[in-house]
């Protein structure tokens, strides 16, 4: 490596990691290499700062969360008069009319580049193994989250001059990278926590890249090898067999608590939030904020909600649709699941709106909202129980990869065509969740109801997209969403980086602006 790529490496390293900081007038010596830098600097810190840096990308509600849920039926951004409208940023990703210049997009996109780039030069730095299969894992998770929206993998290794445009490695290739390197990895990495990479994470992350492999070939008829349902099925007994001992929870909202670190029994992979250390992002607050009104407990933002035929498709004693929580419920009167109707104090008393009038949400949500009640319009979600004691450096851990999903990935393989195991049916697997959340079994399961039940058990939690494009659902039309061409199966490549990296080239359907 020369004196220049020498002196770029360590900088651009040190100052993305929070390790170091500089000016642009700071003397630099000449003689700088890569044992000075890792003298003031260690793995554990910049491993540390790379599962920080993926909280904005990944708990910021404008950002991976909004691509994979307002561009579906399970979240909308309506204008409410002269709020949320934000130069309609909300509105195109719902009705499928985002381009390439789409701001939440292209900051996505780089944020998630910037944890690869952070995971791959930690290798740089003489990691143990177990550092080094850490490092490896957050890289494969960013370039499986990229691949499934962009195609388009910017990717460096170890060491390359970063004087250079990164190359790029597309969709199923991107995907037999990190089958790859995941399946290399997975002796070195431990088995727990679920804050940390791990094994049990790890065999998640196959499974969804071996279940979506066929989506990653061809996105608008994906066909289902029997071999890699067979790969997903063996994953999902190996995570079931785990000395981690899942069991679906009694009440699905301790998952996402502010201690699930401690009382989840689910919950494989996350993304953790300490009080009192915000480091980069702390946002899963958003979850809550960006949908209760202004005179709730917390004063939230009164913006998104969920549409009527997402939400009719529940039964209603479904304890995902709506249940107590202790702690939160008794202190503000907010229940958990979906809020709609009149909305009430802990006494009892019914809410206001700004105007006086009740604080009842209503079914009837538009993207442009007219007329005289744009406070109560949506029907509103609370997934996380809300953290009322560390203010905005809440404890809830985000949530990425839990059991339950885990068991419908197993019988989603089972339908299409993987062989059974340890007795269970896509039938009895999708019961033993569904026995818990306190609704009537199922006598039979196909895909399409199968798809039903991962949006009752996983929805807002950022896999919606993934899903209705691999059960071939995305592109159909619903609430104000007309059908939409199969150009929007991918994201746009931001004009931003298609500026600066002449190896990416603009998705089929879009426009390239940089021309």
């Amino acid at each position: 490596m020369n004196k220049i790529s020498k002196i770029s490496f360590l900088i651009v390293l040190l100052m993305l990691s929070g390790v170091v900081s500089c000016s642009l007038d700071e003397e630099l010596n000449d003689t700088l290499n890569t044992e000075q830098g890792k003298a003031v600097t260690t793995v554990d810190a910049l491993l540390k700062a790379a599962y920080e840096s993926m909280r904005l990308p990944y708990q910021d509600q404008s950002r991976y969360w909004a691509a994979t849920e307002h561009t579906t039926d399970e979240a909308m951004g309506p204008t409410r008069g002269g709020d949320w409208d934000d130069n309609g940023v909300w509105r195109v990703l719902h009705d499928h009319t985002w381009d390439a210049d789409h701001a939440f997009l292209g900051d996505t996109f780089s944020e998630l580049l910037r944890v690869s780039f952070k995971a791959t030069d930690i290798l740089t730095f003489d990691p143990s193994p177990r550092q080094a299969a850490e490092a490896l894992f957050l890289r494969a998770f960013i370039m499986f989250t990229v691949a499934d929206g962009w195609d388009q993998v910017p990717f460096r290794e170890p060491g390359e001059n970063l004087l250079l445009p990164s190359s790029v490695i597309r969709g199923e290739e991107a995907i037999n990278k990190v089958i790859s390197d995941v399946e290399m990895i997975m002796g070195d990495l431990p088995d727990g926590p679920a804050s940390k990479s791990n094994k049990d994470a790890a065999r998640a992350l196959l499974m969804k890249a071996y279940l979506n492999r066929g989506v990653f070939k061809n996105r608008q008829s994906p066909t289902f090898e029997v071999s890699d349902m067979n790969k997903v099925i063996e994953l999902a007994d190996e995570i079931t067999a785990s000395p981690r001992n899942y069991e679906i929870s009694e009440n699905v909202y301790d998952n996402f608590a502010p201690n699930n670190g401690e009382i989840s029994t689910e919950n494989i992979f996350t993304n953790e939030n300490i009080p009192g250390q915000p480091g980069d992002g702390n946002s899963v607050r958003s979850r809550w904020f960006c949908t209760l009104h202004y005179n709730q407990n917390p004063s939230g933002w009164n913006g998104f909600t969920t549409i009527a035929d997402f939400y009719d498709k529940f039964d209603s004693n479904d304890l995902r649709l709506t249940d107590e929580y202790e702690g939160q419920t008794d202190k503000s009167g907010i229940k958990m699941g979906f809020l709609i109707g009149q909305q009430f104090d802990s006494a009892g008393t019914a809410l206001q709106d700004r105007k006086g009038n009740p604080l009842s949400f209503t079914k009837e949500v538009s993207l442009k909202e007219i007329g005289n009640d744009l406070e109560v319009k949506g029907i509103r979600v609370i997934k996380y129980p809300i953290d009322y004691n560390n203010g905005d450096d809440i404890d809830n851990d985000l949530v990425i990869y839990r059991y339950a999903d885990v068991l419908l990935m197993k019988a989603e393989a089972i339908l299409r065509g993987g062989t059974p195991t340890n007795g269970d049916t896509p039938l009895s697997l999708v019961n033993s969740i569904r026995e818990k959340r306190g609704v009537g079994l199922l006598t039979s399961v196909d895909l399409d109801l199968l798809l039903d039940e991962r949006g009752f058990e996983l929805y807002w939690e950022g896999h919606r997209r993934q899903d209705l494009i691999r059960f071939g659902k995305f592109l159909d039309a619903y609430s104000e969403k007309p059908v939409s061409g199969p150009e929007r199966l991918l994201f746009a490549i931001p004009s931003a980086e298609l500026a600066v990296n002449p190896n990416l080239e603009q998705n089929p359907g879009y426009v390239d602006a940089t021309n």
